[in-house]
């Protein structure tokens, strides 16, 4: 399932669907859980997951949806649609990227420690294919990306000698498309220390039997740590791959580069090439806890005003925290983001990246924390799986002129668009009930004859 080769898994899907079909593979049973940013392995999953690999997950654990989101590609995009047709599952597809935000130019907005910067997100394409028009702002999110990584590279290679990693031998073989990120670099970096320790000890281990010197020396030297803080991490690469990437990559570290406002493109670039795709530009929030999330208002009007549509959570970081208190505000701030989200009708795209280890395969809906906005979480869901399988099958999605004529308020597209993924079946069948329609059916024909 996660074979770098296309047909290879798209086979193994195939034969994986005719078992369950025949019920030789059990799979679990429907329930009200979702999990719509999923990275994939054309960016970066933890786990290794291909488009087709999360589909089937999906599909096993009875998720009533499941979603992609990708850095900087839409590589993801047809492999995932078509694997969702082919196994019955409601399926939404997306990218992120950063863009520079001019009026938060002095304030920290959710890439902590980099003024101005800014997560943003496109979600409901429909296509790994983009319009001519459009084409050179992708390619230009993967150039400054390739860009970023290269000159962070050479800086970590000369502070980590005589360890190095070579790009295109030991980053590029780690993603099937050539789009790599900092996570594939860690990676890299980690296994090539890992082989740098073994080799220098091979000889001292063969004539005096003592077991090879331990890697938490290394990289005590070059993170400028004790010694035993290293070793105590070590073994835990969820906690040890966290600790190097914070002390070399982020901020204040040796390989990290200082951003400029032209180091990514700016907010009416990127939202232009969504809407251009028939997509959804979807604002991204933190925690509220930073001085542009503390503005929301002022950040949410800002990007309303630029097209935003919809809002994007990941909810564990903000209710899955050991330390009381700051987990009672995490929740209050949750809480609150979902209310205000509601105000500004923006539905909400949730789910838990993948993107790092640890991360978990699925949200818990069952914590008492979110049971206040657990309908919210589900209900976003829909909608994005409404709007992606309407546009689909019909052209008609959320930002088509049938919508803006027929549904000419924010309010009313959110409530046909939920309907629609509520009322249309996922998969081949789905995509088939809506093709029959007649086309020149008003939005509460198409949803009474549903």
């Amino acid at each position: 399932m996660n074979s770098f080769a296309p047909d290879v898994r798209m086979n193994a899907l195939v034969e994986l669907v005719a078992l369950a079909d025949r019920g030789d593979i059990p799979c679990g049973p429907a329930q009200a859980t979702v999990n719509m940013h999923c990275h994939t392995f054309f960016s970066f999953n933890a786990y290794g997951y291909s488009p087709t690999a999360l589909v089937w997950l999906a599909k096993r654990r009875g998720l009533a949806a499941i979603g992609t989101v990708d850095f900087d590609v839409l590589d993801a995009v047809d492999e995932f649609l078509a694997a969702c047709d082919l196994a019955g599952v409601r399926g939404s597809a997306g990218i992120e990227t950063r863009v520079f935000i001019p009026q938060f130019a002095t304030r920290e907005i959710n890439s902590p420690g980099e003024p101005g910067i800014y997560y943003h997100m496109g979600i409901g394409f429909t296509s790994s294919r983009v319009p001519d028009a459009t084409a050179a702002i992708l390619t230009g999110l993967r150039d400054r990306a390739e860009r970023r990584n290269r000159t962070m590279l050479a800086r970590l290679n000369a502070h980590l000698a005589p360890v190095t990693v070579d790009y295109e031998r030991d980053v590029l073989p780690l993603t099937p498309a050539g789009n790599t990120t900092e996570r594939h670099m860690l990676l890299a970096i980690i296994r090539a220390a890992e082989r740098h320790t073994a080799e220098a000890s091979l000889p001292a281990a063969r004539t005096t039997h003592h077991a090879p010197p331990t890697t938490p020396i290394f990289w005590a030297a070059k993170l400028g740590l004790p010694a035993d803080q290293v070793a105590a991490s070590i073994g835990d690469y969820v906690k040890f791959s966290n600790l190097v990437r914070g002390k070399l990559m982020k901020r204040g570290g040796v390989g990290y580069v200082t951003p400029s406002p032209d180091s990514f493109p700016t907010v009416e670039e990127f939202h232009s090439f969504i809407v251009a795709c028939g997509a959804l530009p979807c604002v991204t929030w933190l925690d509220g806890l930073s001085a542009g999330e503390q503005a929301i208002h002022e950040l949410l009007e800002l990007l309303i005003g630029q097209g935003a549509v919809a809002l994007n959570i990941i909810p564990d970081r903000n209710w899955n925290i050991p330390d009381p208190d700051q987990r009672r505000i995490k929740v209050a701030k949750l809480h609150e983001i979902v209310g205000i989200a509601a105000e500004y009708d923006l539905p909400l795209n949730i789910g838990t990246e993948m993107n790092a280890p640890g991360n978990k395969l699925v949200d818990d809906f069952a914590a008492p924390e979110l049971a206040p906005v657990r309908q919210a979480f589900l209900d976003g869901a829909y909608f994005i799986y409404g709007h992606t399988v309407m546009q689909r099958a019909l052209g008609r999605g959320y930002q088509s002129a049938w919508a803006k004529q027929r549904l000419p308020t924010r309010r009313e597209r959110n409530a046909f668009y939920t309907a629609i993924g509520q009322r249309v079946p996922p998969g081949a069948s789905g995509l088939a009930k809506l093709r029959a329609l007649d086309t020149a059916m008003l939005p509460g024909h198409i949803l009474a004859s549903l």
